[in-house]
């Protein structure tokens, strides 16, 4: 059967094929279009002014992965239909599908305690209820019921494509050298075994080289302290905001962002067609004109926290390995009242919280590497590269928020 082909020219992967039917169906769906106006990284742009490329863009990159590690794993006898093919492809391009504006910030407060995931699985079964059906296999395959197991891996996994794109497109774009995995290696390498994704043992050192390269690119860009001084900004931006919706100040937004800001969304409400239309009607665009209106609101709090963003007045931040004592706290509490801020605004700006960073997490399914003779083992048993403390430990640090300037 010959297919025909839409071709996009990706600066990451060269040429990227997307075929006519199902998948360029879902690329034209507005759900998935609205993707193109969130970035992939959040507010690192304020650190790497390169990092302003999209989660459409990552999406299409991922769904090439997806095509390169099938057609690999088909040139080792491993049988997948064009069926489970199409809708591998069709699970991987809806992957991200419910993330909102600026989600790494945002996430568990636009809908309070709802994960992007739930809101992509969602929106997944809206698009298939529209589609006729058509999308079926994809949902099985993102959740993992599916009956080929090593498709969700492929999906979602500690060795997934989504994570072999981001971690190649967020290093070109940012300029951190330390995100160029071998990806290409790594897909080859790829095989299955008893249903279940599996690395030929000699691909074991890409695998090594993409876990420090995830463990350094949390660090140097993901987790930079001016991209958490900027997100915990924008965090307490949209809090304040709540509180005055809440409160029935009328601020000026998208009917969406408004929605949002006075309605408190449980994950019970994902069923309702009208909160998914409301989701997808947010995109980075309505959080930042809000913002900029918002820098002339009455209220004194909300105003200056909105000039601190546009401005890039982010605050400072001092990172630790240890938690921030409550003497501490109320030290700098005290120091910036004496700078001139009124106490009422001190909770907005000064803050404490904690990020983390696990290169390889052994509460998840291992990295299984299969050995010559056949033998099955965790790479965090067998690398000789890193100890395994290193591979698998949790690196928590704690940070505190302070305003630069005087008030």
């Amino acid at each position: 059967m010959i297919t025909q082909y839409k071709i996009i020219n990706d600066p990451v992967h060269g040429f990227i094929n997307i075929p006519q039917g199902l998948i360029l169906e879902i690329i034209q769906h507005p759900y998935f279009q609205r993707l193109k106006d969130i970035k992939q990284l959040g507010l690192t742009n304020l650190v790497y002014p390169g990092a302003c490329h999209s989660r459409l863009n990552h999406a299409l990159g991922a769904m090439h992965l997806m095509k390169e590690a099938i057609n690999s794993l088909r040139s080792k006898g491993v049988f997948i239909s064009e069926d489970d093919e199409l809708q591998a492809m069709a699970a991987i391009l809806l992957h991200d599908v419910g993330h909102g504006p600026f989600s790494h910030a945002l996430e568990n407060n636009i809908l309070q305690g709802v994960s992007h995931e739930e809101i992509t699985l969602a929106l997944m079964r809206e698009m298939n209820r529209q589609m006729g059906g058509r999308l079926d296999g994809a949902i099985e395959i993102f959740t993992g019921t599916h009956r080929l197991k090593f498709l969700h891996q492929l999906v979602s996994s500690q060795l997934d494509v989504d994570r072999l794109d981001y971690l190649r497109r967020d290093s070109f774009f940012s300029g951190v050298a330390e995100g160029m995995i071998g990806h290409e290696r790594i897909i080859k390498m790829m095989t299955v075994l008893d249903n279940h994704l599996v690395i030929e043992e000699k691909g074991i050192y890409s695998v090594e080289k993409f876990l420090i390269s995830r463990r350094l690119m949390y660090w140097q860009v993901y987790l930079h302290k001016t991209v958490v001084a900027a997100e915990q900004l924008l965090i307490e931006i949209l809090r304040r905001a709540r509180e005055l919706s809440v409160n029935e100040v009328e601020l000026p937004g998208s009917p969406s962002l408004l929605f949002f800001l006075k309605n408190s969304i449980a994950a019970s409400s994902l069923s309702s067609r009208d909160v998914l239309n409301k989701f997808t009607g947010l995109d980075d665009t309505d959080v930042m004109s809000a913002i900029k209106q918002w820098q002339s609101s009455d209220d004194k709090i909300l105003s200056l926290l909105c000039k601190m963003l546009t401005e890039r007045r982010l605050p400072k931040i001092v990172l630790s390995p240890v938690p921030f004592d409550g003497t501490t706290f109320e030290n700098v509490m005290n120091e910036t009242a004496a700078r001139g801020m009124e106490r009422e605004l001190l909770p907005y700006f000064v803050k404490t919280g904690e990020v983390e960073n696990r290169g390889y997490n052994r509460d998840e399914e291992d990295i299984k590497i299969l050995s010559k003779e056949g033998g099955i083992s965790d790479i965090y048993i067998i690398s000789d590269m890193l100890s395994a403390r290193a591979f698998s430990q949790i690196t928590k640090k704690y940070f505190l928020c302070t305003p630069k300037t005087n008030y």
